[in-house]
């Protein structure tokens, strides 16, 4: 505790045994550390590890774990970010096997930030961009397009992982409501008209 001296009746102030006595007990169970390190490894999210994130997960309703596909199926626009087109994708055989990950903390943190910002989410494009940078800035471009029709395109300028595209799949990206939602994952080609890529 701070100022433990105050806490001491004045009958009692004087005594060098007692004093001592409480000197010796206030360093051994001063909080102050612990205080910090709960702070820092649970309260905080920006330097929580472990169980922390855990917990700020369970607040805004996202999960470490993430399920990847073992295999990629044929899809077209209208399918999961995880389907593939033509030539890449095996056809659905009524079963689906996947292996289930542990993302690890900063992944796990990133994904917290960005849910944390779509349930706040405003419904705006730059709002929705915001999202996104949380959780690809780091690999490339990715931004989402309102086509004026009632429908949406995410775009993404990079070559994503099986946890990316897990991520993708696992519902933090928003979208507004009645609002059909497709996927262009492409490298990046400088024109204005063609994206040089397949639409998922």
């Amino acid at each position: 505790m701070q100022n433990v001296n105050e806490t001491i009746l004045a009958q009692y102030a004087n005594s060098p045994s007692l004093c001592t006595i409480i000197d010796g007990f206030n360093q051994a169970v001063d909080p102050a550390a612990a205080v910090d390190a709960w702070y820092d490894s649970v309260w905080n999210p920006r330097t929580a590890t472990g169980w922390g994130l855990d917990v700020w997960g369970r607040i805004v309703g996202v999960s470490r774990i993430l399920s990847v596909p073992d295999a990629e199926f044929f899809g077209f626009s209208e399918a999961s970010p995880t389907a593939l087109t033509f030539g890449q994708g095996i056809f659905y055989s009524g079963t689906n096997t996947s292996s289930s990950y542990a993302t690890t903390d900063d992944v796990f943190r990133n994904m917290i930030f960005a849910k944390a910002a779509a349930n706040l989410w405003d419904g705006s494009i730059t709002g929705l961009n915001a999202v996104m940078m949380t959780l690809f800035g780091d690999k490339g471009r990715s931004y989402a397009t309102d086509n004026q029709d009632m429908t949406m395109t995410y775009v993404f300028e990079f070559s994503p992982t099986d946890v990316d595209r897990a991520i993708i799949a696992s519902g933090i990206l928003p979208r507004p409501s009645g609002v059909s939602v497709a996927y262009i994952f492409t490298p990046f080609i400088d024109t204005d008209t063609d994206f040089g890529g397949d639409i998922l």
